[in-house]
């Protein structure tokens, strides 16, 4: 009797643990819909250059629904060109069960001189 409570309450344990973890994917850019963000002029003159991260909330259909500055470049002009740009590009929907659904995804762009 003990051993078979033991093998259930496994059983269960590894049941409430992959509900827990559903398959998960976030959304992802289709860097081919959109074009290269240009570099804003004053940050040419002032050579500035940088990383930025910038979070965008992600319909169910893929579009772009909320955009932020994550970590920035340390110059808003950049990160400003970034968001504008990247905004507009397109993105395959994030999914929870295979099924597409709203979700924030990050994406990282830096800018360099070249």
């Amino acid at each position: 009797m003990l051993v078979r409570y033991k093998l259930f309450a496994t059983m269960v344990s590894c049941m409430l643990g992959a509900v827990a973890m559903a398959a998960e994917v976030a959304p992802q850019l289709d860097s081919k819909s959109c074009e290269k963000p240009a570099y804003p002029r004053a940050s040419l003159v002032n050579e500035e250059k940088g990383l930025v991260v910038l979070a965008f909330l992600i319909s169910a259909e893929g579009k772009v629904m909320e955009s932020k500055v994550d970590k920035s470049s340390g110059f808003k002009n950049l990160d400003r060109a970034a968001m504008s740009a990247l905004g507009q590009c397109k993105f395959k929907p994030g999914t929870k069960d295979g099924k597409p659904e709203q979700a924030w995804t990050k994406v990282e762009y830096n800018w360099t001189l070249e």
